[in-house]
Formats: structure tokens, C-alpha cells, sequence
């Protein structure tokens, strides 16, 4: 007799496996026997398999219904991603699996029978199975399978595949290679900011590749030290830079193909070397831009590297610098801001009144009395502020120096360079997102300021999250050109062509940047509204 409680319904369900995988990770496993480590070891194996199962299921039916688009999402794999803070990688493996359940329904029934076919297992045989012509797939999943089942290992499994393989091939001369949809390259940037590149060539690319390879990679003389892989590492980026450079490059968004590289104002100026205010200001910039660099490596970026030191001099020694100036907001300065200008309203022609001492204001004559009650002569207006007081020697002059001063305090923010600087001091952690400073328009998007765009955006900045590069997204307009909208950077914004041409011009969602630089978004009749991940927290 089963003692498990009944399941009646999918929360009792979900319910019961959150309780008992927290009993299990909770317990402290070193004060049980090996053989319960190995049962629970066992068991997991199996739960993981059937898990996988479950999940599959849930998410094609979720995919079929296009669940994903009530949330503003283009796939259900950036739903994953979004919602259940799932990594891409991971997420592509979910709705790999998905689709499984209808092309490999034998496996997948397999992993729900909680049998000895483990996930890893099964997904191996799905790719070799996948090679197969579609009218055979579901025999041979049954064949391998069901062999897996009986305990055979995988290497056995690895030859009984490839001998159903041959025996499915076309008896025709052209049937006996690889098929060429087999290929793919995945390039990937790591958390320093390097690359990873993974493929799987055609044998025509693989030849191609090789003699370009070869071609490049010989050794340099007697002093080259490289290993063969460092050299076929640099030859591709030889033949890669020739490229470019000899203009045969298709165009990408009507600009000639040119490659990027984000470099800091650090390594492109020669301050004073031996200044230990500037090796302070150095290392706290380091800090930022290697943050900077791993979020661009997991959030998406434009796809050009953040280089420093010595590669970031070698990279601008043969290069077009486009400086791009960011600021950051300092609210701290807010306070003296707005009375520094209540204080210049009440200090004007009419308005001056100032303490007994010091000397009237420059700007008008002494013998000048305020009159509050003239008419204007450009007709009615808000009443005329009260005259105030005003600090011994402050003048109309002064006023104004000390409001432009906090307004480039405001601006630059504490971790700029001039800040800096000023107070000779670190640690002050802003809490929202640069926002570049200059400002411009045009009847069309030109280079200066899609560029400026994709290099404070970075990503698609659809308010419900998006993975997509900006090499991959679209300049939008925030406010539409036919309704009066600039092209000026404030006006722009970096969106994929789902997010862009989908979601806003055709199902009419609006988007908006809010002040802090977080998005925002709704459809038509505001039933649903998203919203971009707020800043971190101030410190202090």
C-alpha cells in the first residue's frame, strides 16, 4: 500500500515537489549512510529525468497556446530567460526539449517512466537520432531506447546508433556525407570580455577555413614562440582584420562595416604619471569598466570588445576616436541647487533686497527701490516673488557661478573624473544608469548618434527584458517623427525588430524611458504593464 498523500491537482502537485526537495536540501547528508547518499543520488537521477518530461510538456503546450506573447515576449525561450531567471543557455535547452515531444515522443515517454534512460542519455540519443530521415526517427528511438533500458552503456549505444544510421541512408552516392545543415558557429563572450567559438563546419567551410588558417599562422622566424593553436588564434584575426579593411563587406544599417572597440578616456590621455590622485581615480575606473565589460559578456552588448591598457593603446593607435561623453547623476547637490536659484528669483531688477552692509546689487542702481506692483507691460503674468533676504557680498554674479558649478556637480556625478578631482575622494556607488550628454537631430538616424544610442543602450531596451544584442536591434523613436519627435539621442532607443516592428508598430504598445533610464511599457488599453529592473539601491 503507497502511503504518498493523494494529488489531486497540479498545486498539490508543485506543492508536494517543493516540499520535499527542501527537506532534501536542507538535510544534512553527512550524518546518513552511504547507501542512502547512493539512493538519493539514484532517485534524483530519476526525478531529474522525469522532470525534464513535465517540464517539456508544460512548455509546448504554453508555447502552442503563445503564452509568452501576453507578457510582451517574442519566444518562450525569452519568456524562460525573463520570468524564471533561467541563463540563454539554459533556456534554449528547455524548449530544445519541448519540441522533443513532438519529434522524439518515444524518448520522452522513456524519461516520464522514471526507467534507467537519464536525461544526459536521452538527449544523446535524440541528436543521433535527429540525423534521420523523418519516416525513421521513431524506430530507431524505440531500438536505442529500448536498449538503453536494458542497461547497455553508451559507447555500445554509440554503435548501434551509427549502424542504424547506415542502414537509413539512400543507397546513392551523394547520401553517403555529412548533410549540410550539420553546421553551425557560436561565438561567445566570456566574463573578462574574450571570446569562445564552437562550430560544427561544413567539409567545403572546414577546407576553406583551414588553408586561410594556414595560410596565416606560419611561425615568424626562429623568435616566434607561439604554440600552434596561438597562431591559428591570430591568424584568423589577420585574415579578419584584412577584411575589413579592404572594404568587401556588405553594409550593415546603411553604415560601411567598421570594428568597435570601447575604450575609457584612462588610456587615451597622459596625465601626470606619477600622481597618486590619478593612480586612485585609475584603479576606481578599472573596477567600473571590468563590471561593465562582464555585464555587456551576459546581457548583450554591440559586439565590440572593452579594451584597456596595452590593447586598448594598440587598438586607437590606427583608429577613428569618437569620444562619447557619460554622466552620472549626483542627487546629493539637489538641495543647494534649488537655493541657490530661489535665491536668484529674489535677486533681480525689482526684486533685490539686500541684507544691511554689503553693497546693492551690480546690476542695478543703488538708489533703485523693488516695485512690486508695476504692470508688465507684455500683459498679465505670475505674481513677482517677495524680495529676500540675501547673505552678506553674494551678488546676482555670484549666485549665478555657484548654480552653474552644482548644476555640472549635478551631472557629472561623483565618480566623474572632474568630480573626482574637486573632492579627492572614492567610494560614493551610484545608484542609476549613465546617460550620455551631448544631444542632437537629424531627418534620419546618422552615424554619430546611432552610435552614441547603441553605446548607452547596449541591448534591446524592451521593458520586459530582451536579450538581444545591439548588433541585432533597430534605432526607434520614443516620440514619432510625424508627431514631432527628434531624432536626437534622448528621443532614441535600441529595440529588436520583434520588440520594434511587432510589438509597437503593429500591436501598439507604447514604450517610454522614464527619467532614471528605465523603461517602461503598456499595450493599447493599458491592461498589462511592464517595467525594467529598477537601479540598484544607493549606498548609504
Amino acid at each position: 500500500m503507497s502511503t504518498a498523500p493523494a494529488i489531486t491537482s497540479e498545486t498539490d502537485a508543485l506543492q508536494l515537489l517543493d516540499s520535499a526537495l527542501a527537506y532534501l536540501a536542507a538535510a544534512d547528508a553527512t550524518q546518513v549512510p552511504t547507501e542512502i547518499q547512493a539512493r538519493c543520488l539514484t532517485a534524483l537521477e530519476r526525478a531529474n529525468a522525469r522532470l525534464t518530461a513535465a517540464r517539456s510538456q508544460v512548455l509546448a503546450a504554453f508555447t502552442a497556446s503563445r503564452g509568452h506573447c501576453e507578457d510582451g515576449d517574442y519566444s518562450a525561450r525569452s519568456w524562460l530567460m525573463h520570468h524564471t531567471r533561467v541563463t540563454k543557455g539554459a533556456a534554449t535547452g528547455y524548449t530544445g526539449w519541448s519540441r522533443r515531444t513532438g519529434t522524439h515522443p518515444r524518448v520522452l515517454a522513456a524519461l516520464a517512466g522514471g526507467g534507467l534512460l537519464s536525461e544526459s542519455y536521452a538527449r544523446t540519443i535524440c541528436g543521433w537520432t535527429g540525423r534521420l530521415p523523418g519516416d525513421c526517427r521513431d524506430r530507431a528511438d524505440e531500438i536505442l531506447v529500448g536498449a538503453a533500458l536494458m542497461g547497455m552503456e553508451l559507447p555500445d549505444l554509440a554503435a548501434l546508433a551509427a549502424e542504424i544510421e547506415a542502414r537509413s541512408r539512400p543507397d546513392v552516392p551523394d547520401g553517403d556525407g555529412p548533410r549540410f545543415e550539420d553546421r553551425a558557429v557560436k561565438l561567445e563572450t566570456t566574463f573578462g570580455g574574450a571570446g569562445v567559438m564552437t562550430g560544427d563546419l561544413s567539409p567545403e567551410c572546414a577546407a576553406v577555413v583551414s588553408a586561410v588558417l594556414d595560410a596565416l599562422s606560419a611561425p615568424r622566424g626562429a623568435e616566434d614562440d607561439r604554440t600552434h593553436l596561438q597562431r591559428y588564434h591570430d591568424g584568423l584575426e589577420e585574415a579578419c582584420r584584412r577584411l575589413v579593411a579592404a572594404g568587401l563587406l556588405p553594409e550593415r544599417a546603411g553604415q560601411p562595416v567598421k570594428v568597435t572597440g570601447h575604450i575609457h578616456l584612462k588610456d587615451l590621455t597622459d596625465l601626470d604619471i606619477g600622481s597618486k590622485l590619478q593612480k586612485q581615480w585609475t584603479e576606481e575606473v578599472r573596477r567600473q569598466w571590468a563590471a561593465a565589460r562582464a555585464a555587456a559578456s551576459l546581457g548583450g552588448s554591440d559586439g565590440a570588445p572593452w579594451l584597456e591598457g596595452g590593447a586598448a593603446e594598440g587598438f586607437a593607435c590606427d583608429a577613428q576616436v569618437t569620444p562619447v561623453v557619460f554622466g552620472t547623476v549626483n542627487p546629493g547637490v539637489l538641495d543647494e541647487l534649488v537655493r541657490f536659484c530661489v535665491q536668484l528669483a529674489g535677486h533681480g531688477p525689482g526684486r533685490c533686497t539686500p541684507n544691511p552692509g554689503p553693497a546693492p546689487c551690480s546690476d542695478e542702481p543703488a538708489s533703485a527701490a523693488p516695485d512690486h506692483t508695476a504692470p508688465d507691460p507684455a500683459g498679465p503674468s505670475e505674481p513677482m516673488p517677495a524680495s529676500q533676504p540675501l547673505p552678506p557680498g553674494l551678488s546676482r554674479e555670484s549666485l549665478e557661478q555657484g548654480i552653474i558649478g552644482k548644476a555640472i556637480e549635478l551631472l557629472s556625478g561623483p565618480s566623474g573624473l572632474a568630480s573626482f578631482l574637486r573632492r579627492q575622494q572614492l567610494g560614493v556607488r551610484l545608484g542609476g544608469p549613465s546617460q550620455p550628454l551631448d544631444i542632437g537631430y537629424s531627418d534620419n538616424v546618422p552615424a554619430g548618434i546611432r552610435n552614441a544610442v547603441k553605446a548607452r543602450d547596449r541591448r534591446c531596451q524592451w521593458a520586459g527584458g530582451c536579450d538581444q544584442p545591439a548588433s541585432a536591434c533597430e534605432v526607434h523613436h520614443l516620440k514619432h517623427k510625424g508627431h514631432g519627435g527628434e531624432t536626437s539621442l534622448d528621443n532614441c532607443i535600441l529595440l529588436c525588430f520583434h520588440h520594434h516592428q511587432v510589438m509597437i508598430h503593429r500591436m501598439g504598445w507604447t514604450l517610454v524611458r522614464n527619467p532614471d533610464g528605465t523603461t517602461s511599457a503598456w499595450n493599447r488599453d493599458r491592461s498589462k504593464v511592464l517595467r525594467s529592473h529598477s537601479p540598484p539601491a544607493r549606498a548609504g
